[in-house]
């Protein structure tokens, strides 16, 4: 069907191109009113008929960065998959099933976008949504165990992490940078400003040091019994990946794996999906010495410089736990600055570290914390905040 190019698009397509955008933006896409207006007015050149023109037409206007485009197809292809069905798919559109095939990145946030109620009362939605989620409901979703969670409490605390921002603890290095509260005297500059004078020294130019954030390294357990928590514990790590750029991420089970690229990607969703592609072992046996020796020999030199955070994520339940284990771990706190241990069994009260595998490696770490709830990342977000400058060894600590 040939649109009129001197009439814009109104009535039902004028409806569509709305209620499609609005599923954008609760989607992810930073799509305003005046990206509406613009496909509005792009749709007035094309033939609405063509469902490749279409496409084209409004991924230019909405598409900005090239992560986004994945998300755009998505959506496009469930919104207007069909003419007659634009109207029941703002109620609700299940996902297409696919036998082999792993659903995209994205596909969950797509569905539930798309799987909200209708559209007409977006804003009254959203703020009864918010009204629901009363202070009290606040507080227990910052205590809750993240493995005890259901999928609905899974998706609001993703949403909170990946809102977090780490402190930039900073490092003092040797450089330094012209600063007029500087203690040193910048000699070549200020003599230089002389030549202007005759020789006479009229301004002082001082130095400072220069300051950096300290770089991150996190090796996360993935067996069986850690899956859940590593999983959450992957968005924060993105989203702290999002703020600082000197973050390496490594996961182990049976075998350690880079996936500092992956995590890399802008989007959580293809972030996490290209880092569970990565690794082949996900929710299997753990071999806590095996990693710790890989990372140790194989990448210690490279990550651990300039005074590097080592964040490990592990229960330490190791099978084969030996003097091999406590050398690897006395290996990996000598090379890094501070070594972080978070472990989910610290959310029980009662713990003892009688497992020999903790007994082991507790000597060799400088602060032990849990990771099972958003409260314990909080936590953590504090202790990374900027450090003092000597080590400091003896610190067991048992944070709630």
């Amino acid at each position: 069907m040939a649109v009129n190019h001197l009439d814009p698009p109104t009535g039902q397509i004028a409806d569509n191109v709305v209620g499609f955008a609005r599923m954008l933006r609760a989607a992810g896409l930073p799509v305003g009113p005046g990206a509406v207006i613009d496909a509005l007015n792009a749709l007035r050149l094309i033939e609405i008929g063509k469902r490749a023109d279409v496409f084209t037409t409004l991924g230019s206007v909405f598409v900005t960065r090239r992560d986004h485009a994945l998300i755009f197809a998505q959506v496009f292809d469930l919104f207007f998959r069909a003419a007659e069905e634009w109207k029941s798919m703002l109620d609700s559109i299940p996902l297409p099933v696919q036998a082999k095939k792993p659903p995209p990145p994205a596909a969950r946030r797509v569905h539930e976008a798309l799987a909200q109620p209708a559209i007409a009362g977006e804003g009254e939605v959203s703020e009864e949504r918010e009204v629901r989620l009363s202070v009290s409901d606040r507080e227990v979703l910052q205590t809750r165990d993240f493995a005890q969670m259901s999928a609905a409490e899974i998706a609001e605390v993703t949403q909170v992490i990946a809102k977090m921002r780490l402190p930039q603890a900073e490092l003092r290095t040797r450089r330094t940078r012209p600063d007029h509260r500087g203690l040193r005297l910048d000699l070549r500059r200020t003599l230089r400003g002389s030549l202007r004078t005759g020789g006479d020294i009229v301004d002082i130019h001082r130095l400072g040091p220069v300051d950096k954030p300290a770089p991150i390294v996190a090796l996360l357990d993935i067996s069986g019994s850690m899956s859940e928590y590593t999983r959450l514990f992957l968005h924060f790590l993105h989203a702290v990946t999002d703020a600082r750029k000197r973050v390496s991420v490594f996961l182990f089970g049976t075998r350690l794996t880079n996936v500092t690229r992956a995590l890399r990607a802008r989007d959580p969703d293809e972030a996490l999906a290209a880092c569970s592609s990565a690794v082949e072992d996900w929710a299997g046996g753990t071999r806590i010495a095996t990693s710790l020796h890989n990372f140790n020999k194989l990448w210690g030199r490279r990550v651990l410089a300039q005074g590097a955070i080592v964040l490990l994520i592990t229960d330490g339940l190791e099978r084969e736990a030996d003097s091999g284990l406590a050398f690897e771990m006395d290996r990996l706190h000598r090379s890094c600055r501070r070594l972080i241990w978070l472990n989910p069994l610290l959310r029980y009260d009662g713990f003892e570290p009688k497992a020999q595998g903790i007994k082991l490696m507790l000597p060799h770490v400088d602060e032990f914390r849990p990771v099972h709830n958003l409260s314990s990342i909080k936590g953590l977000m504090a202790a990374l905040s900027p450090a003092p400058v000597s080590r400091r060894r003896d610190l067991h600590r048992h944070t709630a």
